[in-house]
């Protein structure tokens, strides 16, 4: 299944690091190639032999490690690496390795190669450290950063921890650990988005009142950012036109920052005709101020009237105007109800597929990581999909839009 794949396995200090002979052995058999890159805590829990003999390669920890064939090419090992992989496995991750994966630092091969690693090559990280730890904020943020770049989180299981206690935080066994990392190294050409262009907008807009103030909603950006990656890693050419969010950009992505409606339109209609799909995921505000204040308004009056005028319709001035075969893509979010005001939409702006969800301010909608989609299709073909991660729901909502890009 893995046959003339090239692997890095990083191995980091925790005790389900012992596991981890059995899933360098599971992606030997399946006909992959791979190199170990374990820490220096790592190999307190595992040893170097035992690593080395079921991948048939030394084992990489310090930054100056030799190649193992008599050759000291250290100061550009990792950089090799980066091209050679065809994905990077860590398995163990512990609490400090992800740290030093979100902040981009890199004091030994495993940080090193996942900095090297090339854009689009996929990335999956399996957690495992004691339940409290996992559920920290810091621990949280951290893998939330990392899911925004594009990696894979595996969710822990359940079980007995090595403090003796019971409860969530154990890695995931090697062999579902295969599973996952076979299924996403899937070959790109089965997916339709391979050699598309691809334009998705994210994130919200500030319409200026002066130089000091602005409309805008609470869009965090967070399912644009999940559709751009996962497009990305479905072999697609990616343009990610955001409004300001603080969010890393998506590997293998271009990204166009951008603050009001107006310019978000001006810099995603050079690439209309050009695209194969339009992704309208940013939440744009209907109405600007007529006329924005030079400097700050003061405070003199009791009542204060602001002129607003209507924005741009970014999605539909693509649909309306796009050439036959490119398909363009909607989200309509209203905080009760609405499927009818969805289906509307749909037709109005002459729509391929509308993903309608509700706004509840906890598990859906903004500034959350989850979400509920419901995707109705111009065939009439409704979808109802379960509370997922963005991530998820960014793949259900492509996995319903290839078969549309097929036809």
């Amino acid at each position: 299944m893995l046959t003339g794949k090239n692997i890095l396995l990083g191995i980091s200090g925790g005790i389900a690091a012992y596991k981890t002979p059995q899933l360098v052995r599971l992606l030997k058999k399946s006909g992959a190639d791979v190199q170990v890159l374990a820490t220096e805590s790592a190999v307190r829990f595992v040893s170097e032999l035992s690593l080395s003999t079921v991948s048939g390669r030394p084992v990489l920890t310090d930054i100056f490690s030799a190649d193992g064939n008599g050759h000291d090419n250290a100061r550009t090992m990792h950089i090799t690496l980066g091209e050679w992989a065809d994905a990077l496995v860590i398995a163990p991750a512990t609490a400090n390795t992800l740290a030093k994966l979100a902040a981009g630092m890199c004091d030994d091969m495993l940080s090193l190669c996942f900095l090297t690693l090339r854009p689009g090559k996929p990335v999956l990280v399996a957690p495992a450290m004691d339940g409290h730890m996992y559920d920290s904020p810091s621990v949280q943020r951290n893998l939330a950063m990392l899911k925004a770049q594009g990696c894979r989180m595996m969710e822990p299981e359940s079980g007995s921890l090595a403090s003796g206690q019971c409860g969530l935080g154990r890695m995931p066994e090697p062999e579902t650990i295969f599973e996952a990392l076979t299924e996403m190294l899937a070959s790109p050409e089965a997916s339709a988005l391979c050699g598309k262009t691809v334009i998705v907008t994210a994130g919200p807009t500030r319409e200026k009142i002066d130089d000091v103030r602005f409309l805008s909603n609470y869009s965090s950006g967070k399912m644009g950012f999940a559709i751009a990656a996962e497009a990305a890693r479905r072999g697609a050419t990616v343009r990610l036109v955001t409004g300001p969010v603080s969010l890393p950009t998506p590997p293998g992505v271009e990204r166009l920052d951008v603050e009001s409606a107006v310019e978000m339109l001006d810099a995603a209609q050079p690439f209309f005709d050009a695209c194969d799909l339009f992704i309208g995921a940013a939440a744009v505000a209907d109405y600007r101020p007529e006329t924005p204040a030079e400097g700050k308004i003061k405070k003199n009056d009791a009542e204060m009237e602001i002129r607003l005028v209507r924005n741009p319709d970014i999605l539909a001035t693509f649909a309306t105007g796009r050439k036959p075969g490119q398909l363009a893509v909607g989200f309509a979010l209203e905080t009760a109800g609405g499927l009818d005001y969805a289906r509307k939409k749909l037709v109005d702006k002459q729509l391929d597929l509308v993903a309608f969800n509700i706004y509840d301010g906890r598990t859906t909608g903004f500034e959350v990581d989850t979400n509920a989609l419901t995707l109705l299709a111009r065939d009439g073909n409704v979808t109802e999909l379960p509370l997922l991660s963005k991530e998820e729901a960014a793949g259900k909502l492509l996995d319903a839009i290839e078969p549309l890009l097929r036809r």
